[in-house]
């Protein structure tokens, strides 16, 4: 008798986890699809992130239901309690999904002498209105491509007294503009690919096969240094535009 109850708790979880499982693959898609596509995933933490929200999703709702699943209680009592399991589930799962929202990236953005991934949670919403045409919100399907113009001598107090309450120009959306008009400072400001290889010679494969992926030439590549979760370097081509990425720290 108890050999087949636990048949029945076992069969009741795998039916719970195989739910659960197809509820995670529609949040990837939507994660990964639109909040954190390609390379962010992996650059901007988005995949961590949500390897943390649906495993713990994944585990606790069939666990639960291993445990509460006892046909002796009676239907009434049982649906009840599997009741409970779905709504403390889906709340779970709801957080989550919040705070993979809200930690997604919206920019990257190019300053002074490096990128930086911008979060939703890293924009300082107040000065939305003051965007420049067409990035006056905070974009759903992935991020834009941007730079952060110089602060204007009488924008320079107050750049500096906003960036010692940490908020940073590039957070700052009256200092957005289209990244081609940041194309060439970018240009500037960054380094042969070689620097890199110098810098990290156990790594020269590493370095060719993403300078190979991003399509560029490693004689004419150039990187800048990305701020973003862990270390990457941005790839630029001869004109200034982003190719592709490393993962290495670019800061040195």
């Amino acid at each position: 008798m108890f050999q087949v109850d636990l048949k029945r708790r076992a069969r009741a979880a795998g039916i719970h986890l195989l739910i659960s499982a197809l509820i995670a693959a529609f949040a990837a898609a939507l994660v990964f699809g639109l909040w954190f596509p390609g390379i962010y995933r992996r650059v901007a933490g988005g995949q961590d992130l949500f390897v943390l929200v649906t495993v713990v999703d994944l585990i606790l709702g069939p666990l639960l239901t291993f445990a509460v699943f006892n046909i002796k209680k009676g239907w009434p009592h049982l649906r009840r309690d599997l009741a409970v399991i779905g709504v403390i589930q889906v709340a779970a799962l709801a957080y989550g999904l919040h705070t993979v929202y809200i930690a997604r990236p919206v920019a990257m953005i190019f300053e002074v002498d490096r990128f930086r991934v911008i979060s939703a949670l890293d924009v300082y919403t107040p000065e939305l209105p003051l965007a420049p045409t067409g990035y006056q919100r905070i974009p759903l399907s992935g991020p834009w491509l941007l730079g952060a113009r110089p602060p204007q001598l009488e924008e320079k107090t107050d750049a500096l007294m906003k960036g010692l309450e940490g908020v940073d120009v590039g957070q700052r959306p009256r200092f957005w503009q289209p990244y081609e008009q940041s194309r060439s400072a970018a240009l500037s400001r960054s380094r042969p690919v070689a620097a890199l290889v110098k810098k990290y010679p156990a790594q020269a494969s590493t370095i060719e096969h993403a300078v190979a992926t991003a399509g560029v030439n490693i004689a004419d590549a150039r990187f800048l240094p990305l701020a973003a979760r862990g270390d990457w370097v941005v790839l630029l081509d001869s004109n200034g535009d982003v190719r592709g990425y490393a993962p290495l720290d670019g800061f040195f």
